[in-house]
């Protein structure tokens, strides 16, 4: 009976493999395997039913991710698949087991995450930080969970008055300084010293230096979307005329569906001067004129068809900052987005103008770069 049990369990995770596999021509997922055996063919079912309905390649990897983990966690800690709905008492053992205080954690080794299910979790990968989680990323898990509760037709425990308390005082109980998704911002000076260095006109050069000035001067947009560019987004301007020079090139993005965004409504940015010229000199020696613009350039040159992944953008601003000189683990990807309204500020162009270019929805997240530029050059932090 147990090796038809066995048998019968290694038939399903074949199934659901080639399931993913139909799944992943939308959504990349790198574990397929790993997860065909973590995953219920109900959560599998819910993947398809998302990718059938058109959600973002983005959300659904953060949902996909943390599906994986909300199992791999419950099979730890409880010896059994997440049960939907969650009980509130599994909801309030999963905030134990994620936000606890170290100090108390020497004294009472009971307290947070038992050694077992830490173990568990790092064996697969699952874990890779020591400590307690960032409260965020809590959050966002519990928010996944709730979301795909009601995919279900389910009501879930998750406005409860006590996992509420229990998420509040958790927090307040160990404070953590919220850190930016960049540590510094890539303002002017410091994309100047990063383009300085694709001073060749070698195709990654040229390549690198269009997805520099492209992402900043389209208002700091987001990896995904310059990962995501593809020509038929791109629609060229009337040149701007300027008194004592040569017109300037403009382009015009239309943007799409972005993480604030559902595509229904023709956002666009344009581009202006340089980085039109740029994007131009790339697009012309990689010979693209349809499909992704940004791609993979092989060992040998060869441009690939398919776009870069977001991840490679990233990659691709650090390695640029450290041959620059500057440390990699300062800067990703987010800093164009922080340093575009950061430069702004400095620069003195009104915040709802640079929001017209960056798309900030919230007045309040974009004027605190503007906020920060303002309080560091005042006068009242410059008392002594």
């Amino acid at each position: 009976m147990v090796a038809k049990r066995k048998s019968t369990t290694l038939i399903g995770a074949d199934r659901r493999a080639v399931e993913l596999d139909t799944i992943a021509a939308v959504l990349p997922i790198e574990r397929r395997d790993e997860l065909a055996e973590l995953l219920t063919d109900q959560d599998v079912e819910t993947l398809r039913h998302l990718v059938n309905e058109g959600m973002g390649d983005n959300t659904l990897r953060a949902i996909t991710s943390d599906l994986a983990y909300l199992e791999a966690w419950a099979l730890a800690a409880t010896g059994s698949p997440l049960p939907w709905p969650a009980p509130e008492a599994l909801l309030l053992k999963f905030v134990a087991h994620h936000l606890w205080d170290p100090q108390r954690r020497e004294d009472d080794p009971e307290h947070g995450m038992p050694a077992d299910v830490d173990h568990s979790l790092r064996s697969q990968g699952f874990l890779k930080t020591a400590g307690p989680h960032a409260p965020a990323t809590v959050r966002r898990r519990l928010a996944s969970w709730s979301t795909l509760t009601k995919w279900r037709g389910l009501d879930g425990a998750f406005a409860s008055p006590a996992l509420k308390s229990a998420i509040r005082l958790a927090v307040r109980a160990v404070p953590r300084p919220r850190k930016r998704k960049s540590a510094k911002a890539v303002t002017g000076d410091i994309l100047a010293k990063l383009i300085a260095t694709c001073s060749t006109e070698s195709l990654r050069d040229v390549r690198d230096r269009a997805i520099l000035m492209v992402a900043f001067a389209s208002g700091g947009r987001r990896r995904s979307e310059i990962a995501g560019l593809r020509c038929e987004q791109l629609t060229a301007e009337p040149p701007i005329e300027v008194a004592g020079g040569p017109p300037l090139p403009s382009l015009a993005i239309h943007l799409g569906r972005t993480k604030t965004t559902s595509g229904e409504e023709d956002d666009v940015v344009y581009l202006t001067g340089r980085p039109v010229e740029a994007l131009n000199a790339w697009t012309a020696a990689a010979k693209i004129d349809k499909g992704s613009v940004f791609r993979g350039i092989g060992r040998w040159g060869t441009v690939s068809k398919r776009a870069l992944d977001p991840q490679s953008v990233n990659a691709i601003l650090k390695q640029r900052a450290e041959m620059a000189g500057l440390e990699p683990g300062e800067f990703s990807a987010h800093g164009l987005r922080s340093g575009y309204l950061t430069e702004a500020a400095n620069r003195g162009i009104p915040l709802p103008e640079a929001m017209e270019q960056s798309r900030h929805r919230s007045v309040q997240q974009a004027s605190s770069y503007y906020n920060s530029a303002t309080r560091r050059s005042g006068r009242a932090a410059r008392m002594l």
